[in-house]
C-alpha cells in the first residue's frame, strides 16, 4: 500500500485541456446527407447476411430439400405449443418435396387440443420460428 492520495491518477486541468483542444481544431468528417444513396459495399454485405435468404413467407414456401436449417420449429398461435423437427427426420417422414408450410399444420393437428368441432375453429394456427 502506498501513502499517495487517490488524486495523483486524475489528469490536471491542462492535460484535459489539451485533447479538447486538439479535437477543436481538426475538421468534422462530413456526414452524409439523409438521402444520399447507400455505398455499394454495404448493400454486398446485407444481401450477404445469411439472414437475407428468405423471408418467413419464403421459407413457409419452400420444399424441404431445400432448407438448410438442422431443426425446424412451429408454434401454434391459439394453444401456444411449440413443436421441433429435425429437418432430416421431417425429409424421411414426409419427402423430399414436402412444403414446409404442409409438414409444420400436420405436425401440429396430430397433436392438436384445441377441438371444437367446427371446421373453421378446429385446429392450430402456425407461427413459423427461426430456431
Amino acid at each position: 500500500m502506498t501513502d499517495r492520495p487517490a488524486s495523483w491518477r486524475m489528469p490536471t486541468p491542462t492535460q484535459m485541456e489539451k485533447p479538447a483542444a486538439d479535437a477543436a481544431r481538426r475538421p468534422a468528417a462530413p456526414a452524409a446527407a439523409p438521402d444520399a444513396p447507400l455505398p455499394a459495399e454495404y448493400w454486398e454485405s446485407v444481401l450477404k447476411d445469411p439472414r437475407a435468404i428468405a423471408t418467413e413467407a419464403q421459407m413457409r414456401q419452400r420444399r424441404l430439400s431445400e432448407i438448410q436449417r438442422h431443426v425446424l420449429r412451429v408454434t401454434c398461435r391459439r394453444c401456444e405449443r411449440t413443436v421441433e423437427i429435425q429437418t432430416a427426420d421431417a425429409v424421411r417422414l414426409y419427402g423430399d418435396n414436402a412444403v414446409w408450410k404442409d409438414v409444420a399444420q400436420r405436425l401440429l393437428d396430430n397433436t392438436c387440443q384445441q377441438r371444437t368441432g367446427r371446421h373453421e375453429e378446429d385446429g392450430c394456427w402456425p407461427a413459423f420460428e427461426t430456431p
